[in-house]
C-alpha cells in the first residue's frame, strides 16, 4: 500500500469539548509545537471569536514558525437570515491569521428541519455561501459534514446535496462526520464510496466514539478511498470522545502500510503523554500502543515465551511507538517472569533462588501485598533477600497526632529513627493530614543522615481497602508513589492500620532513594 493519508487534529478544539479539560493559550502554543514537530498535517486551533482564550491563541500562534502543520480555524456555516458577508462567525474566520478553514453545516435533513428550522433548500444556500465568503476572503476552506452519515442513511440524496453545495461553493475537503457516533461500519464504508464516485474532491472523514467504533470507521473509511482523518490524541472529545489518532496513525502506518507524513512514530507515545499532562489528565493505561499495560506481561507461560521470542504475545515492537514492555510480578508469576524483571534491575537468580522469590511474594500477595505496580519494593525484596542490601535506618517509633483547632482538623507526627551506626534523630513535624505529617516528619529526621531525603517529594498515594466485608477492620493496602527530580518510583505497604501500611510504603520509598544513590555515588 502506497496511498498516503492526511492526519488532521483537533485535539484543541474538539478534545477541549471533554469533560475536565481546559486548555490556556499557552498550553495550546505548546500543543500546537508538539504536533507539529510530530508531523501532523493539519492542526485545527479553535472557534475564533469564540472566547478570548482562543483569540489570544491565535494571537500568539500568528508568530510561530510551523514547521509542517497548517493551523487551522474552525467555524459554522453562516446563520439564516443574514448574508455571508454580515455575519459574525464568518467574519471572524475571515479575519483569523490563518490560511485553512473549516467550517461544519448540516447533512442530514432531520437536523435542517428539527434542530435549524429553515426549509431544506435554505440549508444548501447557508452552505454554498458561507464556503464562497470564506473563500473570496482568501481563505481555504474544507468542509465538515455534521451527521452525514445519519443523513446519508436518511436521506442520501439531500445528503450528497450538502457536499455538492459546499464544491459549488469552493470547498477543497469534503469531510464526513458521524457526529452522533452511533454508525456502522458497513454504512459508513458505502457513503464513502458514493461521496467519492460522486464529487471530484478528496474525501476526509470525521467519527466520535459513542459506539466504541471511531478508530475502525475511520480505518475503513481510508481503505474505501477517505485520504483524511479528523480526531484527537488519546480520542479526548466529548461525551465518548473522538476518534484516538494514536491508534489510527499507529494502524495506519505500522499495519495497513499507508504513508504519513509523521517523522518519528517510535515519538508517539512521549506525544500522548506530553497532552494528557497538558491536558491535567491521567494518561489511560490500557490504550493500545501508547497505554502502560500496552505491553504488560504477567502471565508466567506469556513471560516465558516472551522471553524466547516477544512475537509470541506482542503484535509490534513496543519501541516502535516508543512504548516499552513491562513485566509484572504476581502471584501468577513464574520462574520465568522473576528471571525477566530481575534483568531490568540487573540482577541474576539461580533458579532455586527465583523459587523462593516465587513463594515469598504469594505468601506475601496472601496478605494483601501487590507488587504489579511497586517495582521499587519489589526490587527492595529481592536485593534484601539476596544479601545485596541492608536497611540503611530503622524507624524505633513514631506518633501521630490529631487536633480540632476551632473548626480545622490538625496533624502532626513525631518519629525517631536509627541508623545502621546507631545514630538517632527525634523530630516532629505538621501536615495536611496524618500521612502528609508523617511523611515529614520522616523525611526532616532522615535528611542529617541521608541528605537525598530533601529531593524526595511524594506524587501520588493510593489507598484501597482489601476486604470490604470487614468495614473498618480490613486491611488496606497503600501504593505511593515517589520522585527525586530524576526518576519516579512505587513502593506499597499493608496493614490493618492505614497509618501503619503508609509508613510501609513510605519507609520503602526513602530506603529505595537512598539505596539508588548510593549505588549511583558508587
Amino acid at each position: 500500500m502506497s496511498e498516503s493519508v492526511i492526519i488532521y487534529d483537533t485535539t484543541l478544539r474538539d478534545g477541549a469539548q471533554s469533560e475536565g479539560v481546559s486548555f490556556s493559550p499557552e498550553d495550546a502554543l505548546e500543543v500546537l509545537k508538539r504536533l507539529d514537530e510530530f508531523g501532523i498535517d493539519f492542526v485545527e486551533g479553535g472557534w475564533p471569536g469564540s472566547s478570548p482564550k482562543v483569540d489570544e491563541f491565535f494571537k500568539l500562534a500568528e508568530g510561530l514558525e510551523l514547521k509542517h502543520a497548517k493551523l487551522t480555524a474552525f467555524g459554522s456555516t453562516g446563520k439564516h437570515g443574514i448574508p455571508a458577508k454580515d455575519d459574525h462567525n464568518l467574519k471572524s474566520l475571515a479575519a483569523c491569521p490563518v490560511e485553512w478553514c473549516c467550517i461544519f453545516g448540516k447533512s442530514w435533513d432531520f437536523q435542517v428541519t428539527n434542530a435549524l428550522c429553515i426549509p431544506l433548500e435554505d440549508n444548501l444556500d447557508l452552505i454554498r455561501n458561507s464556503v464562497r465568503f470564506l473563500k473570496n476572503s482568501g481563505k481555504r476552506v474544507m468542509f465538515d459534514a455534521e451527521h452525514f452519515f445519519d443523513g446519508y442513511i436518511s436521506n442520501k440524496e439531500y445528503a450528497l446535496s450538502a457536499l455538492k453545495a459546499a464544491v459549488e461553493g469552493g470547498a477543497e475537503w469534503l469531510v464526513l462526520c458521524d457526529t452522533n457516533g452511533g454508525v456502522m461500519m458497513e454504512d459508513v464504508a458505502c457513503a464513502v464510496e458514493d461521496a467519492l464516485l460522486s464529487f471530484n474532491v478528496p474525501i476526509g472523514v470525521h467519527c466520535h466514539n459513542d459506539s466504541d467504533l471511531a478508530v475502525a470507521n475511520s480505518l475503513v473509511a481510508v481503505e474505501r478511498g477517505a485520504t483524511m482523518v479528523q480526531g484527537t490524541i488519546n480520542g479526548i472529545g466529548e461525551r465518548c470522545g473522538n476518534a484516538n489518532l494514536c491508534s489510527i496513525m499507529a494502524d495506519l502506518a505500522l499495519k495497513m502500510e499507508y504513508e504519513l507524513n509523521i517523522k518519528d512514530m517510535s515519538q508517539l507515545t512521549a506525544l500522548s503523554t506530553f497532552v494528557s499532562e497538558t491536558a491535567n489528565l491521567t494518561p489511560s493505561p490500557g490504550m493500545p500502543y501508547v497505554g502502560e499495560k500496552a505491553f504488560a506481561h504477567k502471565g508466567g507461560i506469556h513471560v516465558s515465551a516472551i522471553a524466547r521470542d516477544p512475537r509470541t504475545y506482542e503484535h509490534i515492537e513496543p519501541g516502535q511507538v516508543g512504548n516499552k514492555r513491562r513485566i509484572l510480578i504476581s502471584d501468577m508469576a513464574g520462574r520465568a517472569s522473576i528471571s525477566e524483571k530481575l534483568k531490568d534491575f540487573g540482577i541474576d537468580v539461580d533458579s532455586s533462588e527465583s523459587k523462593a522469590i516465587i513463594d515469598k511474594i504469594k505468601a506475601l500477595e496472601a496478605e494483601g501485598y501487590q507488587f504489579e505496580g511497586a517495582d521499587a519494593s519489589f526490587e527492595l525484596l529481592v536485593r534484601r533477600f539476596k544479601g545485596e542490601m541492608e536497611s540503611p535506618f530503622e524507624v524505633t517509633g513514631f506518633r501521630v497526632f490529631i487536633d480540632n483547632v476551632g473548626e480545622k482538623l490538625t496533624s502532626e507526627a513525631s518519629v525517631k529513627v536509627m541508623d545502621s551506626a546507631g545514630n538517632e534523630e527525634h523530630t516532629a513535624a505538621n501536615g495536611d493530614g496524618p500521612v502528609n505529617a508523617l511523611d515529614n516528619a520522616l523525611r526532616k529526621a532522615l535528611s542529617k543522615l541521608f541528605p537525598i531525603t530533601d529531593r524526595i517529594r511524594l506524587t501520588d498515594y493510593k489507598v484501597r481497602v482489601l476486604d470490604e466485608r470487614s468495614a473498618t477492620a480490613a486491611s488496606v493496602r497503600v501504593l505511593i508513589r515517589s520522585t527525586d527530580g530524576e526518576r519516579s518510583w512505587t513502593t506499597v505497604g499493608v496493614s490493618e492500620n492505614v497509618i501503619e501500611a503508609s509508613l510501609d510504603a513510605l519507609v520503602d520509598s526513602i530506603e529505595y532513594a537512598i539505596y539508588k544513590n548510593t549505588d549511583k555515588e558508587a
